[in-house]
């Protein structure tokens, strides 16, 4: 049994008593293991990331006895309480939030009880680190000074953070935010900050380099997350200056000149220079290295050239003279060096700047006055100026510039020596426009160009130009667009038209006329320029709705421009729709429409757009329906047989008359009607079969009848070709008839054929002929004249039968090309008598030709029988 707690004392002798008469043993926990969450807290712990509010234990035991028991959870006096227990679960709930960096434990007391007695015991809850904490700088951010001349890879600095989170969430690394640019390296555990390998400081280029450095833990859980914290602090480095850079003239290159007039002492030149160390600078010290001739002199400590001895004694033109600037140490050592080079030039005097003349001497203002648009090249002879500098050699040398507007004119010689006569010269003839510009105002200028002093004179150039007829009038637009509405009065007008003629005077009016196919009914003003229809012009936007004829605008020498106008005939509703007849008579079958249709000569929309409707129907106005676009009449769609329409009107004759409104949708709107009678039937089969009910059915839409028949025709006249072509193929290929020929007449001495038609009934058996098999002709000399075999009027000599057997004949001669015809033979019944052959006439020898003609027909006819 554990420890009871009597928490009532006077009742001490009241419970001694009934612990006699009945033991009574105290409630106690349930030991839990170290991963358990249901017990009496024995070795719990908890993160510290846990939301408040999170049921994270319950507490568990029982009563021997099995009385109910109640749990409680209490803290030391002004410690926080960071946990809430129900009594009767033991659900304890986190209330406060926990920090591991403040307090890593929290005592707790949690009891028992059953009423009568109570169970208290303490117990530690630990609290588990989470990855919440940021590493911090400790000695960051900082300013240090770094001298230029430290080595590459030295270490300059150690930066240190720490991070309170516990295992890796505490761990600290080091890096660079921008490694790649920077002259810095760090390492990565240690944080000592170096000069990177290769890199060196340099106080001349940069004076100051911030470095911005990254202290990032190794990650740790947090709120179920992996978790990874950093901060950044800036070091400042310094770089301290070093005496490592010699000193550097400023203002090079020099240049001196000595003057004629100079003495000696005269300063001719001042050099300077300055250590180029400028965090620590030495003074600096002046001397001569060459080139001075001991004729030159330089103060030590400000750099003055002077002149030692008159200009008359110095024998060259121009001095190079090496000027030293040397480093000057605490001790007047001299240390690091420069050199300079300066050029002295020995020169005359420069006391006369250019000046220019008239033809009445010292001159500086020349006037012009001249035509616009003189040719290009041309030279302003009306100007006569000359330059002069009166000085000598490069003294006298000068530039003539001409400055005004534009690239207009240009002036030659461009370098002058001593003197020169200036020509002006035209280069742009378009810029030169008197309507831009009445007169130009140019400056000469002559600036001298090897001296020092750089002498200049300017002389004023004014032309006046004079104005030409060089413009043709322009309209203000290439286009005119007007729009006027039909049945306008005569001399309204249409529109007004600009040009503007920039000449002056008489060149810059205007007169205006129009032309074209389309000007017929318009005129216009001469001179305003506005357009207006004829007086007796009626416009109708029916016969015509668009006009277009050009306007010419022309000045008094001719010059013109041209401009189209495009004039629009606005459509006024002014005529009603109108049917073909007042009366229509029309044939309905069930299921398909009629149409009636109105026409609006009208000729825009929307006063040519006509809508139907049905107005009046006798007997009954509930049974037809059209369409408001179209003018298709319909039965409505319940109606499907004359049965219904006869229920409906109790009549068998189903004719109907409709008054049918045409109304156009102008403002104001024109209707018109007519009536139509509908005979209405059935779709029946007709005597005629299909094509009499087609007929039928559309007998009030010709259109599709013409059609129809145009389709038949076209179908047979098709199926025809077809048939004629594959007859003429198949006979080609298998035609064995030659066509017809000259046959040489034999000696007379032979037996004729005689030949029969065999389509003729035969008088006598003697006058028959029979069809044997064949054999060979006699031999023929054939000569092909015609290579049509259906002609009929060949005169054929028949050779006279052979004596005696004989060789059968030579093949013809085969003639390339040619198709080879095989010769049929014909057999008959040869006369014996007479012994000698008659004369052959004409007529014969035509009936002879007919019978052979028959008799190739036939053989035709057998070929192309299967």
């Amino acid at each position: 049994m554990k420890n009871v707690k009597i928490s009532n004392l006077p009742l001490l002798f009241v419970f001694v008593q009934a612990c006699l008469a009945q033991a009574d043993y105290a409630p106690y926990f349930y030991d839990n293991d170290p991963y358990s969450n249901n017990g009496n807290l024995a070795m719990f712990s908890l993160s510290e990331d846990t939301p408040v509010g999170t049921q994270i234990y319950r507490l568990n035991g029982t009563d021997p006895e099995g009385q109910e028991v109640r749990f409680g959870l209490s803290f030391d006096q002004g410690s926080k309480e960071y946990f809430r227990v129900d009594p009767k679960s033991g659900n304890i709930t986190l209330v406060e939030k926990l920090d591991r960096e403040e307090q890593d434990s929290v005592d707790v007391n949690i009891s028992i009880t059953d009423g009568r007695s109570e169970v208290v015991e303490r117990v530690t809850i630990f609290v588990m680190d989470a990855n919440d904490e940021k590493p911090e700088f400790q000695n960051m951010p900082a300013i240090i000074d770094v001298l230029e001349t430290t080595e590459s890879g030295k270490s300059i600095y150690k930066v240190e953070a720490v991070d309170r989170d516990t295992g890796s969430g505490g761990s600290v690394t080091y890096h660079l935010q921008t490694p790649q640019s920077s002259l810095f390296a760090i390492d990565i555990n240690s944080g000592v900050l170096r000069i990177k390998s290769g890199q060196t400081l340099d106080y001349e280029k940069t004076k100051t380099h911030f470095v911005t450095i990254v202290a990032k833990d190794g990650g740790g859980n947090l709120n179920g997350n992996e978790q990874f914290m950093s901060s950044t602090a800036t070091l400042t480095v310094n770089v301290i200056d070093a005496q490592d850079t010699p000193p550097f003239f400023i203002g090079t290159p020099y240049f001196g000149y000595v003057y004629e007039i100079s003495v000696p002492g005269s300063e001719i030149f001042t050099v300077s220079a300055e250590d180029g160390d400028v965090g620590n600078p030495n003074p600096v010290s002046y001397s001569f290295d060459e080139g001075d001739d001991g004729v030159f002199g330089i103060n030590e400590t400000s750099g003055c050239i002077s002149l030692l001895v008159a200009p008359i004694y110095l024998k060259r033109e121009i001095f190079n003279i090496k000027v030293r600037a040397s480093e000057v140490s605490g001790e007047d050592k001299q240390m690091d060096y420069g050199v300079a080079t300066v050029v002295i030039r020995v020169v005359d005097l420069n006391n006369n700047p250019p000046t220019f003349y008239g033809e009445n001497g010292p001159q500086n203002m020349f006037e012009l006055t001249m035509y616009e648009h003189p040719p290009e090249g041309e030279i302003l002879r009306g100007l006569k100026i000359t330059v002069n500098d009166s000085d000598k050699g490069a003294n006298a040398k000068f530039n003539l510039r001409l400055i005004g507007p534009g690239r207009m004119l240009r002036a030659v010689p461009q370098t002058v020596l001593n003197e020169a006569q200036v020509t002006i010269l035209v280069e742009d003839s378009a810029a030169m426009d008197y309507e831009r510009h009445q007169f130009l105002t140019y400056k000469l200028l002559a600036v001298e160009i090897d001296t020092p002093e750089r002498f200049s004179a300017t002389a004023d150039i004014v032309i006046h130009l004079l104005d030409t007829n060089d413009n043709a009038p322009k309209f203000s637009s290439d286009y005119y667009i007007a729009r006027i509405p039909e049945n306008s009065p005569g001399g309204s007008n249409v529109v007004s038209v600009t040009a503007v003629d920039p000449d002056s005077g008489p060149w810059g009016e205007v007169k205006y006329s129009i032309y074209g196919s389309g000007a017929d009914l318009f005129l216009i003003q001469p001179i305003s320029g506005i357009i207006y229809t004829q007086p007796w012009a009626s416009l109708d936007a029916e016969v015509r709705s668009k006009y277009n004829f050009y306007v010419k605008a022309e000045d008094a020498e001719g010059k013109y421009s041209l401009a189209e106008v495009f004039v629009t005939v606005l459509d006024l509703n002014d005529h009603p729709p109108a049917f073909n007849d007042n009366f229509l008579e029309k044939t309905m079958v069930i299921g398909a429409p009629v149409k009636i249709q109105a026409v609006d000569d009208d000729a825009e929309v929307p006063n040519n757009v006509i809508e139907y409707a049905i107005m009046k129907a006798e007997p009954d106005n509930n049974i037809f329906d059209i369409d408001a676009d179209t003018g298709e009449i319909k039965l409505k769609s319940y109606i499907k047989s004359l049965a219904i329409i006869q229920n409906i009107t109790k009549k068998r004759d189903c004719s109907w008359s409709l008054v049918v409104q045409a109304r156009d949708r102008g403002q104001p709107s024109f209707s018109t009607t007519a009536v139509v009678k509908i005979d209405i039937t059935e779709a029946t089969q007709l005597k005629g079969g299909p094509l009499g009910s087609f007929l039928l059915l559309n007998r009030n839409n010709p259109l599709q009848i013409i059609g129809m028949l145009i389709s038949i025709i076209c179908f047979m006249v098709i199926v025809t070709v077809i048939i004629s072509t594959a007859t003429f193929l198949r006979n080609k290929k298998s035609n064995r008839i030659l066509p017809n020929r000259r046959v040489r007449r034999r000696p007379r001495k032979q037996h004729f054929w005689n030949f029969k038609s065999p389509f003729k009934s035969s008088e006598t058996p003697r006058e028959n002929f029979t069809v044997q098999e064949e054999q060979p002709e006699p031999e023929v000399v054939v000569e092909n004249v015609n290579y049509n075999n259906n002609i009929n009027n060949v005169v054929r000599h028949w050779p006279p039968p052979p004596c005696a057997p004989s060789l059968p004949p030579p093949p013809p001669t085969y003639v390339p090309g040619e198709r080879h015809w095989t010769i049929p033979t014909v057999s008959a019944a040869v006369a014996p008598r007479p012994k000698k052959r008659p004369v052959i006439d004409r007529t014969d020898t035509v009936n002879k030709a007919l019978v052979s003609e028959l008799k190739m027909r036939l053989e035709q006819k057998k070929m192309a029988t299967p």
